[in-house]
């Protein structure tokens, strides 16, 4: 399998997507699939046939993209980003020795973008490896190899963490995800209550680390990405639930100016067993 994705991995990345849309309108046919990215994004209040049909086929767009961003050489990879909103943000922080804490939501293809700044700047990710060992071996090789380190999401792997952002350098969060029953908060998501991590925010308020949200919007006709590195407001009470209320803001507009390119098949608002969200949630 690991041959067949390294040759399709030369392909240019027009035609990449362009399989990828045929494969996200074939996906769409299955009632299933369409259902769930259609309730999501009912749940959120952006639900339209447009976007609907805009979601599967960039989901598919996204699949096929990954073999040439996991596997490709990376001289080749980096040619696609077009374009880096927001560098200066990295810049100011590391200049005043502060730990990096990047945000990185399911939105366009974060794996580029987590590729990038480990070209750059020392990151640390935590990693929980899938069951297949063949896209675990393409996973481990593709984020690792231009420089990111990767730890388990044990309390030895949140412990190392810590010690890199105190250190000053740099971790990679995917925070819009459905947090483990005791391990998270509830947050309006998209104005939809949702059970999200509290690790990012906890590591931040422990760290005095610098908060900035990444996301590599994928440009139209295979052009390529557009990295946008964005601070988030200032916040008088640096507390957790503040932290994560405002981030969430942050990150819900980003994905409103972009609906298209969010992961819809995921399951972010799943209810958690007998913990409702409180009445009076924010």
């Amino acid at each position: 399998m690991l041959i067949f994705l390294r040759l399709f991995s030369r392909l240019p990345l027009p035609l990449a997507h362009a399989l990828g849309v045929l494969l996200g309108l074939l996906a769409l046919l299955r009632r299933r699939h369409r259902a769930l990215l259609r309730d999501n994004l009912k749940l959120t209040g952006l639900y339209s046939p447009r976007i609907l049909l805009r979601a599967g086929v960039e989901l598919g767009k996204g699949l096929m993209e990954l073999p040439l961003v996991w596997l490709a050489p990376l001289p080749r990879v980096f040619t696609l980003i077009r374009e880096v909103r927001g560098w200066e943000h990295i810049e100011a922080a590391s200049a005043q020795g502060h730990g990096l804490a990047l945000l990185v939501p399911h939105l366009g293809c974060w794996e580029i973008g987590g590729i990038y700044l480990s070209y750059r700047v020392p990151v640390t990710a935590l990693y929980t490896p899938p069951p297949q060992e063949w896209v675990h071996e393409m996973m481990r090789y593709g984020r690792e190899r231009a420089g990111a380190k990767t730890v388990p999401p044990t309390a030895g792997g949140v412990r190392a963490l810590l010690g890199k952002l105190k250190a000053g350098e740099a971790t990679f969060i995917l925070p819009d995800q459905s947090a483990n029953r005791g391990e998270g908060l509830w947050i309006r998501f998209l104005g939809h209550p949702a059970y999200m991590p509290s690790l990012p925010y906890r590591l931040i308020t422990s760290t005095h680390a610098v908060p900035l949200i990444l996301f590599a919007e994928r440009l139209s006709w295979g052009r390529g990405f557009r990295l946008h590195i964005e601070p988030l407001p200032d916040v008088e009470d640096n507390t957790v639930a503040t932290l994560a209320r405002v981030a969430n803001q942050a990150i819900s507009a980003l994905i409103r100016a972009h609906p298209g390119q969010y992961l819809w098949s995921y399951r972010l608002f799943r209810q958690q067993g007998d913990t409702p969200p409180p009445d009076d949630l924010a």
